[in-house]
């Protein structure tokens, strides 16, 4: 049976019709589009991996909807190619330009993979840590990379108070940096886990157990000292010019969460300096 063949200029494209409501749309478009992606790895140049994909453009006021197919178009114009901060701009730029759009906002939030070693069995396994990259562009473009990296703290309180023990928590430290040139993920986790008790690993053996609650232990922290800790670390990379650091830690002893954020514009702080 022959396949019926359409004459695409006698469909009508409601999309673009006229809207009379006066109402611009900050942001519309698509959420949790899936797509293969690959990013620079440090021990291994690349790594493989899944992408969510968060896609979105402005819409003036006249126009009664967006183009969501060619939001997937886009995307898939980049299935399977490195994705860094001058590919994100690439494809924001694409973005504005296939959906006519002032105004273009991507998230691709995707795992990464480090293979850690225990630190006295030195068993090896993969420690898996969620990471996203940002970006809009209007006038300007900007550029953002997340990084989720969990932990444990141990309380100062309650190790000075207690005649023996003390309460720790899981933590899950979320890092936001724009940055200059190279920053290697792998950098950013090692910064964050030395500032807390101690760090998690996939596989520990009895030996690796001992050693890592003993160090947590010698290493208190409040949820304040990390962000403290992370911050300052990352104040002396000279290609970060922006970030924010927050811990949210779950605790053990109480119904709630201890939380503390760090937001710095270190290109402003930069430039005072040197004037």
């Amino acid at each position: 049976m022959p396949v019926a063949v359409f004459d695409k200029s006698q469909i009508k494209d409601i999309q673009s019709q006229p809207d009379l409501r006066n109402m611009p749309i900050d942001r519309v478009g698509v959420k949790g589009v899936k797509t293969p992606i690959i990013v620079l790895d440090k021990a291994h140049k690349q790594q493989h991996t899944v992408a969510t994909v968060n896609m979105y453009v402005s819409l003036p006021h006249h126009f009664r909807g967006t183009h969501m197919s060619r939001f997937i178009e886009v995307i898939n114009e980049y299935r399977n190619q490195l994705i860094g901060f001058p590919k994100m701009e690439h494809l924001l730029a694409r973005m504005k330009e296939v959906l006519d759009a002032e105004e273009a906002h991507i998230e691709l939030e995707f795992p990464y993979f480090i293979e850690k070693e225990a630190p006295v069995s030195k068993a090896k396994s993969m420690m898996q840590y969620m990471c996203k990259f940002m970006g809009t562009q209007n006038d300007e473009h900007q550029c953002t990379l997340e990084v989720q990296v969990p932990v444990t703290t141990l309380c100062p309180c309650s190790k000075e108070i207690s005649s023996y023990g003390a309460h720790n928590q899981r933590s899950l430290v979320t890092l936001r940096a724009r940055f200059t040139g190279i920053v290697w993920i792998e950098d950013l986790v090692r910064l964050v886990e030395e500032s807390a008790s101690a760090e998690l690993f996939t596989l520990i053996k009895r030996e690796d157990e001992k050693y890592v609650t003993e160090h947590a232990y010698e290493n208190p922290r409040f949820v304040e000292d990390v962000v403290r800790e992370v911050a300052v670390k990352l104040s002396k990379i000279p290609q970060i010019t922006w970030f924010s650091v927050e811990s949210d830690n779950d605790e053990s002893i109480h119904n709630h969460n201890a939380y503390a954020v760090i937001e710095r514009d270190l290109s402003h702080e930069r430039d005072g300096i040197a004037g």
